[in-house]
């Protein structure tokens, strides 16, 4: 049977044109002639493609005769981008195809952690090259993002620590009351405070904040190819986009930090005093009697090190945001996530140490 379809094959005419053809559809052998055709768009090609697949899957005969060039190669090109039945089927979900995901992840993630340590190596040459031209740092940019990255942050951070401070105080209180040891709470806090949970909230709260930022800032220049544009000038993106950014994070979130602290042995004292009735007098003479300087110290030298990890990891993001918006927001969130999980590895290794050495 040989069918001759109308001048005009266009999406709004799709639905017209499969009813009057759905008795032919319903035949063995069928050939369409596309001599009349005038006009077709991608629908058009769709809707014989369609008819004609029907046809053969049923083990039928169906031929195209009479197609120009122009809407033959239209038919093909459609024909082309429909992906293929196989690749519709759901995937199986057993051991092996579980392993070979596991594997693809771990080799990826090798490769990632590979990248990174290039960026860092990077950035720690262009740091070099400052140190012997001081001049070529941007003081102005380093300001900026020292403002940004710290001064703009300490109300949140004061905020924070020092609900984690009352938190504390509040179920050390609740624990130690059972033995007559409210006293203790005063160590509880001090010790928590200082070497661990106010820096490492700190980190964590600067990686959300400001990691984010760097990722977001970087991806939309390098969206826009403002960085290919400062390198066609002859500046160098890490020297002047990341090297800012990593060393205001090195200066300000120590200061941060020792915010963390007094806020939180603030908060961990107002609720001492009104829970427990500690005064603030027998607090600091707590706290001067059983803390010692160490404890702040740990925190402390923690606070450079996760300052670089956040940095370079949302630097490194950053860059490799490509010209979608897409990958910008999937990449902003890999940031955070990133520098979050390496922020609590890297404390986690620095509690071993510092277990092991004894201090």
């Amino acid at each position: 049977m040989t069918v001759t379809l109308p001048d005009r094959i266009v999406v709004a005419r799709v639905d017209e044109i499969r009813a009057q053809l759905a008795t032919v559809v319903a035949s063995d052998d069928v050939t369409f002639d596309l001599s009349s055709v005038q006009v077709m768009d991608t629908a058009g090609a769709w809707l014989i493609i369609d008819l004609q697949s029907k046809i053969l899957d049923r083990g039928g005969r169906c031929d195209i005769i009479g197609a120009s060039p122009v809407h033959m190669d239209l038919v093909d090109v459609v024909r082309n981008s429909i992906p293929a039945k196989d690749a519709a089927k759901k995937p199986r979900h057993d051991f092996f195809d579980w392993l070979e995901t596991v594997g693809k992840a771990t080799w990826q993630a090798g490769l990632s952690l590979v990248e990174i340590l290039s960026f860092f190596g990077t950035v720690i040459a262009r740091f070099g090259g400052l140190m012997i031209h001081p001049r070529r740092l941007r003081f102005t940019s380093l300001v900026h993002h020292m403002q940004e990255i710290g001064l703009n942050a300490v109300p949140i951070v004061a905020l924070m620590a020092f609900l984690i401070g009352v938190v504390m105080a509040f179920q050390g209180a609740v624990q130690l009351r059972q033995f007559g040891a409210e006293v203790f709470v005063v160590d509880l806090i001090a010790i928590s405070v200082l070497r661990e949970l106010g820096i490492l909230l700190t980190a964590i709260i600067v990686a959300g904040r400001s990691g984010a930022a760097f990722t977001a800032a970087i991806g939309s220049m390098k969206m826009r190819e403002e960085i290919d544009a400062m390198q066609t000038l002859g500046l160098d993106p890490i020297e002047v986009l990341v090297l800012p950014r990593v060393l205001g994070l090195v200066i300000m979130l120590p200061l941060l930090g020792f915010v963390a602290d007094v806020m939180g042995l603030f908060g961990g004292a107002v609720m001492s005093w009104i829970e427990l009735g500690v005064s603030p007098g027998m607090f600091q003479t707590r706290l001067y009697d059983s803390v010692d300087v160490w404890h702040y110290a740990v925190g402390m030298i923690k606070a450079p090190f996760f300052a670089i990890i956040i940095g370079i990891i949302g630097s490194y993001e950053g860059m490799k945001v490509g010209g979608d918006a897409e990958s910008l927001g999937r990449l902003t969130s890999t940031s955070v996530v990133l520098s979050i999980f390496l922020v609590i590895v890297a404390d986690a290794m620095f509690s071993i140490f510092f277990a092991i050495v004894g201090v």
